[in-house]
């Protein structure tokens, strides 16, 4: 059976061709002007979920990127405080040793024992070092010192509580420090030792086999500077690949939201050359008639 071809039909065929035709060329132009592979979820489902997934993953790194800098700063807080702690228990040392002088004089032993009374307060104040208005050598208590003041003074830390970022997926590392270990608590610590040592210079006692607990304290605070000297090499290490794994991220979202400006030009001139084929050929086929203008 034959099927009738009517100028009606092929106007109609000329119309969806012309129009098919020119709905790519429409796409092609805005996909040349914006670039973008995808404008809505229906061109490419498949590639908008990897879009997806992919802008997912850069909103985690970024975030651990915040993480890693924030611990840093932590960690940088903590290493300044516990080097000024060092120096600090340098020069309690140095005049631990210069009390045990068998020559000096009670009044002599007196402003020695002066200069211990400022060190430790010193000691405590450094203590009590914050970031952000948070305790860095109390764990997540929120006192508001690490050690509060008193004879001896008091740890106000929560004991086996840290604070900690998350650097990664699978990975966190801890930003504070604590106080406890570093410092002692109460009769143990190093601000009891030191005013004990400033109550004995005063009574004309000789403090030199105190020196053995000066130097106890002193690895104290150097264990735990080299503690978190290790954190922070941990934290360098991370942001180093973190760094690595954004950029990697970002040049695969771009791969796949992004399309190439020279096969994207291309496409778009040979659809021009399409759709002017296209005009031609409608215009030879249906050509109009004295009869049509006369309708």
């Amino acid at each position: 059976m034959l099927n009738r071809v009517t100028n009606l039909t092929m106007s109609a065929s000329a119309q969806r061709t012309l129009q098919t035709q020119q709905s790519r060329l429409a796409a092609l132009q805005e996909k040349a002007s914006s670039l973008d592979k995808i404008s809505r979820p229906s061109d490419d489902p498949a590639a908008t979920g990897q879009a997806l997934q992919t802008r997912s993953r850069l909103a985690a790194s970024a975030q651990y990127g915040r993480n890693i800098d924030d611990g840093g700063n932590w960690l940088t807080a903590a290493d300044s405080a516990l080097g000024q702690a060092t120096n600090v228990l340098g020069k309690i040392r140095d005049l631990t040793v210069q009390a045990g002088n068998g020559a000096l004089n009670q009044p002599a032993k007196d402003a020695i024992a002066i200069e211990l009374e400022g060190l430790g307060k010193d000691m405590l104040s450094i203590a009590n070092t914050q970031h952000l208005g948070r305790n860095i050598f109390a764990g997540s208590s929120d006192a508001a010192g690490a050690f509060a003041p008193g004879n001896p003074p008091v740890f106000n830390g929560i004991p086996g509580s840290t604070v900690e970022r998350r650097i990664s997926d699978n990975q966190t590392v801890r930003v504070d420090a604590d106080g406890a270990k570093i410092f002692g608590d109460g009769a143990s610590s190093v601000f009891k030792l030191v005013n004990d040592m400033a109550t004995a210079l005063r009574a004309g006692t000789d403090i030199s086999p105190r020196l053995a607990e000066v130097d106890s304290a002193f690895k104290a605070v150097i264990n735990g500077r080299a503690e978190i000297g290790t954190r922070q090499a941990q934290l360098e290490r991370a942001g180093n690949v973190n760094t690595e794994l954004e950029a990697t991220l970002d040049a695969q979202k771009m791969g796949i939201e992004k399309a190439d400006l020279g096969s994207v030009i291309m496409d778009l001139k040979l659809q021009e050359t399409n759709y002017q084929v296209a005009l031609a050929a409608t215009a030879r086929v249906l050509q109009p008639t004295l009869m049509d203008f006369l309708r």
